[in-house]
């Protein structure tokens, strides 16, 4: 695969993931042996954070970031890109530390940044597939992302994932501070700001798997977050409130390395 382009920062949020956050950093550094991990632990009550500062301290590769409680996964991966920035890092990972993302496709989304700013692990492109899902989960997950197409005009495939691969200068250029919305919605905003910015945003087909430890922490209002503040975008997107810049260049699908 072609080298990403400098240091690789992999950003982990956790609350309550004891049980799976070992498995899924040794499993990261078996396929990628160079890439550091931040781990953004919301104060979990399971002793999540401890766990990650005994990894940290037998690992110089990974570091952990404590937040004061549970503000949600929006504040927790701005958070962690914050940290990002303050340090020599010039691609970071937003990555699940339940198994739902498998480290084994990095390799290809970081390959994927030799033509693109933003890779987005699509779920719903050709070669992505969902492993495990109840229908109902899917089923939700494939009308969220098409109503968010519809409403916003973008050809994403998977606007909504939450596997996703940033250059640094994406990261200095997307005004982070403006930005207030969490779970599903913060992946739509987050990619439909590269777009409106002009980056080169490419969806490369990944594996999902439902996760084998603890519970989802998908709730009826994340869902709720989501379609509001979609349809209001959306809204300010016609109604030319919100015209987006002319695109560097389109959205594209990439094939597994």
């Amino acid at each position: 695969m072609a080298e990403p382009p400098g240091p690789v920062l992999v950003v982990v949020p956790t609350y309550d993931e004891r049980e799976n956050l070992g498995p899924a950093v040794a499993r990261l550094h078996a396929c990628l042996p160079d890439v550091d991990v931040l781990v953004v632990d919301d104060a979990s009550p399971d002793g999540t954070g401890e766990l990650a500062d005994e990894l940290a301290a037998a690992d110089d590769r990974i570091t952990v970031l404590h937040r004061a409680g549970k503000d949600g996964l929006g504040a927790a991966y701005l958070d962690g890109f914050r940290h990002a920035l303050t340090g020599e890092h010039q691609v970071v990972v937003e990555m699940d530390a339940d198994g739902s993302h498998a480290p084994e496709d990095l390799p290809a989304l970081l390959a994927a940044l030799e033509d693109a700013d933003v890779v987005l692990g699509s779920r719903y492109v050709p070669g992505g597939r969902v492993v495990n899902w109840p229908w109902h989960r899917e089923a939700l997950s494939r009308g969220g992302n098409l109503y968010s197409r519809l409403a916003l005009g973008v050809p994403i495939r998977d606007i909504t994932g939450g596997y996703r691969v940033f250059r640094r200068s994406v990261l200095e250029q997307l005004h982070l501070e403006s930005v207030a919305s969490q779970g599903y919605c913060f992946q739509v905003d987050m990619a439909w700001r590269a777009v409106r910015a002009g980056f080169r945003v490419r969806e490369v087909p990944i594996t999902f798997a439902e996760r084998e430890r603890g519970s989802s922490k998908m709730s009826g209002a994340i869902v709720a977050e989501a379609l509001w503040r979609v349809t209001c975008w959306g809204l300010s997107y016609r109604l030319g409130r919100d015209v987006p810049q002319r695109p560097a260049g389109p959205v594209t699908e990439g094939a597994r390395s």
